[in-house]
């Protein structure tokens, strides 16, 4: 498969959307971040001082899914439907983000989704640091994507293993 964001002189550029046809579109995407079990708990009571950590983490992970365009260079701008952050605690310690972002577009909102997740994580990892610095963010990945003229897509999970990485969606 070519590479798209290149020109015919191998120079960036940002794909030309303007023939495909508006589809429904949505993708979800998760993430982890690792921490004691101390600091866990920490935000899921809301000791931490800098007030409801997962509160801010779900608006962060919001305005960065709206933000996408404007931090990768060659996304488009679209515009989004809805954009839902559900973030679980992890029994071991840490917590599970998921995203999931929809949108009438000519493209698809993986990249928006994705991006929601690294924000959430890195919010917690922020609102976290001066309790826990060993923190560790991992397996941020598209779980699913759905329209578009290549359809419907979703993680094999059995090539993957089992894991816990929070909330899924039907």
């Amino acid at each position: 498969m070519p590479l798209t964001h290149l020109d015919a002189e191998g120079r960036a550029a940002m794909v030309d959307i303007g023939g495909k046809p508006v589809t429904e579109r949505s993708a979800i995407a998760r993430g982890r971040i690792r921490m004691s079990l101390e600091t866990t708990a920490a935000i899921v009571e809301g000791r931490l001082p800098k007030g409801d950590v997962l509160a801010v983490a779900r608006v962060a992970g919001i305005q960065a899914a709206k933000a996408t365009a404007s931090l990768i260079p060659l996304c488009h701008i679209l515009p989004l439907d809805a954009v839902r952050i559900d973030i679980d605690a992890v029994p071991e310690g840490g917590f599970a983000v998921v995203s999931k972002v929809t949108c009438s577009g000519r493209t698809g909102v993986e990249m928006e989704a994705l991006t929601a997740v690294s924000v959430a994580l890195l919010t917690l990892y922020d609102m976290a640091k001066s309790m826990d610095r060993g923190m560790v963010i991992e397996r941020i990945e598209l779980v699913e994507k759905r329209g578009g003229v290549r359809g419907d897509w979703r993680r094999d999970e059995s090539a993957d293993g089992a894991r816990d990485q929070g909330r899924t969606y039907a």
